[in-house]
């Protein structure tokens, strides 16, 4: 119960000190390519439950359906997909991700208890 009720204190903390930041952003990624600002995917959490995850959106809107042509030069093994040099993801997506800022949404998550 303790550690639930800081989680939520300090998630509605970060969120409305960060909301300046948070509007940049999303400002930012909206500006950058068309689609919409929040990516969002299912993930499995505790107890096996799956959850909706949020996230800055950091690649083009297409993404998914890019990946099949570029699955032969992947950097991983399997069914994990990876590339250093991805070109689905666009110029103000790979500041986002190289300094985190695309999981400040999942700031939603912990306040909805599911992170």
């Amino acid at each position: 119960m303790l550690k639930r009720l800081c989680d939520v204190s300090l998630a509605a903390a970060g969120l409305v000190c960060l909301a300046p930041l948070l509007a940049v952003v999303a400002g930012l990624v909206w500006w950058s390519s068309p689609g919409p600002v929040f990516f969002r995917q299912e993930r499995v959490g505790r107890g096996l439950r799956p959850f909706r995850i949020y996230k800055f959106r950091t690649m083009v809107v297409d993404a998914e359906s890019r990946k099949a042509s570029l699955r032969a030069v992947s950097e991983q093994d399997g069914p994990a997909f990876k590339m250093k040099s991805d070109p689905r993801v666009t110029k103000v997506g790979r500041i986002l991700r190289e300094t985190s800022l695309d999981e400040l949404p999942q700031l939603f998550n912990v306040l909805k208890g599911e992170m």
